[in-house]
């Protein structure tokens, strides 16, 4: 069952990759796995769900480079960024494929097994953001950075959907990444209770 879903999910990966998820039909990539298509629906039941099973995997690899790019990074703001622009990069090397997953993560079934992990991982993520808030500026509590987490992992999402829908090269998408990230950390390192900006 492993090597059958392996199979599944590189002949997927493969195809997206070589002619877009859009050009790309289940038979196709059945065909390309060498197994049946009956085989295949047991694995992902739709065309959704094979590009969700394989940019899943795109996103934990970016998270996990982006976790390792922050570790040595200590300037909240920076390491944040450093977090993010990887999936920016990725989302640059397969524009038309990573705007088919963000719109399948948003509005995909809600009961789908890919779906669901997807948004794990970007829960997780948003998480580890909240987390790097809270260091930076312990008076925080754990609603305003998740609600701050949230929004960097909203604006990433806004950066990748640019790129695909304007043709914004990945440089001047990641600036505009960093320049709004600084802005929110800014803003939440020198808020106070109460909703003031310290100074």
């Amino acid at each position: 069952m492993r090597l059958k879903r392996e199979r599944i999910f590189r002949a997927a990966s493969d195809l997206m990759r070589e002619r877009g998820f859009s050009a790309v039909t289940t038979q196709e990539v059945s065909a390309r796995a060498g197994v049946a298509a009956g085989t295949l629906f047991r694995y992902a039941a739709t065309k959704s769900e094979l590009l969700l099973m394989v940019y899943n995997e795109v996103l934990r690899s970016s998270i996990a480079e982006g976790a390792e790019h922050a570790a040595s990074t200590p300037e909240p703001a920076a390491a944040i960024v450093a977090r993010l622009s990887p999936l920016v990069a990725a989302a640059a090397r397969e524009p038309e494929n990573s705007a088919a997953y963000q719109r399948e993560l948003l509005f995909g079934p809600h009961n789908a097994k890919f779906r669901a992990e997807g948004m794990a991982l970007i829960f997780e993520l948003e998480a580890s953001l909240a987390d790097t808030l809270r260091r930076a500026a312990p008076a925080l509590s754990d609603e305003e950075a998740r609600v701050a987490g949230s929004a960097l992992f909203a604006i990433t999402h806004l950066a990748i959907a640019r790129m695909s829908a304007s043709d914004i090269p990945e440089i001047d998408a990641i600036n505009d990444l960093r320049l709004q990230v600084t802005q929110i950390v800014t803003g939440v390192v020198h808020y106070t209770p109460g909703g003031r900006i310290g100074r």
